[in-house]
């Protein structure tokens, strides 16, 4: 099997079915954890693998974004690190460490790679359109409305990709080079800092009726403008019950 450098194999205890941690998750989590707390005492930190204080105002940490990817040798990982203000990101990070990409945001004041560079989200007709998605495997009762929407998105776009990290599928269209993202089921530490991202490179993210309440329910939809209207009308034609 051909590996990039440094990840897998490595032993992946199953918490769930298709739902995996490493030590390297746990190593991971306790440095990132550390530095938060040394540095921020008063703020309360919420981690994928620890737990922690789920606040309005406070970090959220996913160590290894893309666990099955890392035990199997496929370098598609993220970490991600997002402060909440008052349930909204202002500060988030996404880091792929085996791919060498880093993106930040600050709310109000863009968002940037590893390079300084800009990032500004590809804003192009939805029929030309790559999108990436992600399945929910930890509640299997709501694939069919995924696969619904993922029929539709397939009529109405150009193509779609499934990486398997959902932190990079956002920091991807921040970036341009996915043209959107949608997704059931998601946690709040997975898309945090990726909506920041998205928002400050000119996207528009919200759940899969519109709304703002993708980080309550991991529900979310993230493109530019034309994409973003095209994702959620397949999200919408789409659903029923799951």
């Amino acid at each position: 099997m051909i590996r990039a450098a440094g990840v897998g194999p490595h032993r992946a205890e199953a918490k769930a079915p298709g739902d995996y941690v490493t030590d390297v998750d746990r190593a991971s989590e306790e440095v990132v954890v550390r530095i938060l707390r040394a540095s921020f005492p008063d703020l309360p930190v919420l981690s994928e693998e620890a737990g922690g204080t789920s606040s309005p105002t406070g970090w959220v940490v996913d160590p290894l974004d893309g666990t099955t990817n890392f035990s199997r040798g496929f370098p598609m990982v993220g970490v991600s690190v997002a402060l909440l203000v008052d349930g909204s990101p202002a500060v988030g990070a996404v880091h792929a460490p085996f791919l060498g990409w880093t993106y930040t945001a600050r709310s109000g004041c863009g968002a940037f790679d590893q390079e300084g560079r800009r990032l500004s989200v590809v804003d192009s007709a939805p029929e030309k359109a790559v999108v990436s998605t992600g399945f929910p495997f930890k509640e299997q009762r709501r694939l069919p409305r995924l696969l619904r929407a993922l029929q539709r998105v397939l009529e109405s776009c150009e193509d779609a990709r499934r990486p398997g990290a959902a932190s990079l599928d956002l920091a991807l269209v921040a970036s341009g080079v996915f043209s959107g993202f949608f997704e059931l089921g998601l946690k709040v530490w997975d898309i945090a800092a990726g909506s920041l991202l998205v928002t400050e490179a000119g996207g528009v993210v919200s759940d899969w009726e519109g709304g703002g309440s993708h980080l309550r329910t991991g529900d979310i939809v993230a493109a530019g403008p034309r994409v973003h209207a095209a994702l959620l009308a397949a999200c919408a034609q789409g659903s029923g019950p799951d």
